[in-house]
């Protein structure tokens, strides 16, 4: 689950990072009042969505102006104008796609006098599976661009839970970043602050791009981008009520709903199958053979009739969807069972679209035998070659 600058900010602050101090904006009718809270003379107007390289990033409407999605303003005035361009457009970046997001909130910051920019992450290394630290003194750039191009500005080092974080941890990452004197100290809490938040959150990424040195000689955390672990919510409440649902894809929010594993691709097959293993493989083949999948779908081992009826459900409300693809490997879960969802889905929404339909495993010859005899035009395949083969022929002719 990801949140808002804005709201990873004011977490951070409670475990007493330094940030700006700001106000969030959801009325463009409330914006200058909330500027004249601030101190200025600099405000800073922020969009707030779910994605990366909002500065550079362009507005669909005319009317939010030329500028990007983070902008300076030197009048309370200006700063209501901005916000009143930018609420309810839609901004586009190189992480939203060409579709962009619709930006519903606004983030009005007091500013801060910039000496350097750093950039600074937590996350969870799965190779290592430790926490790991990432920083580079090239802050306000893509990471991805400063990898590429210069990999060694890019310090990174994991943390062992035996021995868990020390100050060495701290000192290592202020002198990756460049910081000498007083800074290292600062850079030291820093580091101890944000590795609490990040365990005690149950946290998989955060990332601070830029950290900066202000001119007065202080570290302070200019943006956060904070991503949390869907499956320890449920002893994070006060994390759950951050999550905005504007900022998810419908059909994903749905399948949260029923505890499927669903996540929206760009391609015309949908895909539903049990196990994570084997969605990958399926969509792997269905690329093998020309085609592209319109969804990651996993039911589980356990999933009910009623889910696979939701999960039918959620494949065929993506218009892009030309064709479906059920894969199920029958251990846990029963291919009768499957089966049965299939035709209580069909029965419901209609079928529109080719559906091949592989099932092996427990219970396959009764799951064949329902399919059979429901009358339902369903294609049915041997294996998953066989599978992929006959559906990316059905939709592609």
């Amino acid at each position: 689950m990801n949140i808002h600058e804005y709201q990873a900010k004011a977490l951070l602050q409670q475990y007493g990072a330094p940030v700006s101090e700001g106000r969030a904006v959801l009325n463009a009718d409330e914006a200058e009042a909330k500027a004249r809270e601030l101190p200025g003379p600099l405000w800073v107007v922020k969009s707030q969505i779910h994605a990366g390289g909002r500065g550079k990033g362009k507005f669909k409407e005319a009317e939010a102006g030329e500028k990007g999605g983070v902008r300076l303003a030197k009048s309370v005035e200006d700063v209501a104008e901005n916000v009143r361009q930018m609420l309810g457009a839609t901004l586009v970046t190189h992480q939203t796609g060409p579709a962009g997001k619709q930006v519903n909130r606004i983030y009005v910051e007091d500013g801060s006098d910039i000496e350097r920019e750093l950039y600074l992450a937590l996350l969870v290394d799965r190779a290592s599976s430790r926490i790991s630290f990432v920083a580079s003194t090239e802050g306000g750039m893509d990471i991805e661009e400063v990898a590429h191009a210069t990999p060694e500005k890019i310090v990174d080092f994991s943390v062992d839970p035996a021995s868990g974080l020390s100050d060495f941890h701290g000192r290592r990452v202020a002198f990756a970043l460049g910081l000498e004197g007083d800074l290292v100290k600062q850079c030291v809490a820093l580091v101890k602050l944000l590795f609490k938040a990040f365990v005690e959150k149950d946290m998989e990424m955060l990332e601070i791009n830029p950290l900066i040195v202000t001119t007065q000689g202080q570290l302070k955390v200019l943006d956060a981008k904070v991503s949390f672990d869907n499956n320890a919510l449920y002893r994070q409440k006060d994390v759950s009520a951050l999550r905005d649902e504007t900022e998810e894809d419908p059909k994903e929010l749905e399948a949260s709903k029923y505890d499927l594993n669903y996540i929206a691709l760009d391609g015309e097959i949908g895909c539903m199958v049990n196990g994570a293993g084997l969605a990958m493989a399926t969509m792997d083949i269905i690329k093998l053979y020309g085609a592209e999948p319109a969804n990651f779908l996993d039911v589980g081992g356990g999933a009910t009739k009623e889910k696979v009826t939701e999960a039918f459900k959620i494949i065929t409300s993506d218009p892009n969807v030309k064709g479906i693809l059920v894969n199920i490997f029958g251990g846990i879960m029963r291919c009768d069972i499957i089966a049965e969802g299939i035709i209580a889905a069909v029965k419901e929404v209609g079928l529109q679209v080719p559906l091949v339909v592989r099932l092996e495993g427990t219970n396959v010859e009764l799951g064949k035998k329902i399919i059979a005899e429901s009358g339902l035009n369903v294609i049915a395949a041997d294996d998953l070659r066989d599978g992929a083969e006959k559906i990316v022929k059905a939709v592609k002719g």
